[in-house]
């Protein structure tokens, strides 16, 4: 079983998280989805990762093309993932079964700080997750840096 982390997003974008995230979890050997509900907002998503550091070269792709199943990272808008993901990483409030939660060696669910609906959509997915036993860890912005500000369970693994 892996573990939900929770991104309090109040400095960073999701796009600079994502960046900051994405190298660690393909470091890990983890094959990963980017789950989104807005097709503009995930092809915006695309733009700015391949806009990255030269330095920091992110292989990835949208989903719908011909090469999905060998993307490392494959950003998605309602369709299913064809690159038989280990992590996923979900940005502006799409949903994370529990089940396929539990599968997952590691879920990242990205949310914005200034948005008062997405906290509580944050705070429902906790509860959900954390309910179905997934150990959690809650990650909140201070001064640039990144701090865990709650644990559920052991979120280690």
């Amino acid at each position: 079983m892996g573990a939900a982390f929770f991104y309090h997003l109040t400095e960073a974008s999701a796009a600079q998280t994502l960046a900051m995230l994405l190298p660690k979890a393909l470091a890990a050997g983890w094959r990963v989805e980017v789950r989104g509900t807005d097709p503009a907002r995930i092809e915006a998503l695309d733009i700015a990762l391949w806009q990255g550091p030269d330095e920091g070269f992110l292989p990835h792709g949208l989903a719908g093309g011909p090469h999905d199943a060998a993307q490392p990272v494959l950003l998605c808008a309602g369709q299913p993932a064809a690159n038989d993901p280990t992590c996923l990483m979900a940005v502006d409030g799409a949903e994370v079964d529990p089940a396929e939660a539990a599968r997952a060696e590691r879920v990242c669910i990205l949310f914005d700080g200034q948005d008062e609906g997405a906290v509580a959509a944050a705070r429902g997915q906790w509860k959900q997750l954390t309910d179905a036993g997934l150990p959690a860890q809650y990650w909140a912005q201070e001064g640039g840096r990144w701090a865990m500000k709650a644990q559920k369970g052991d979120a280690n693994g």
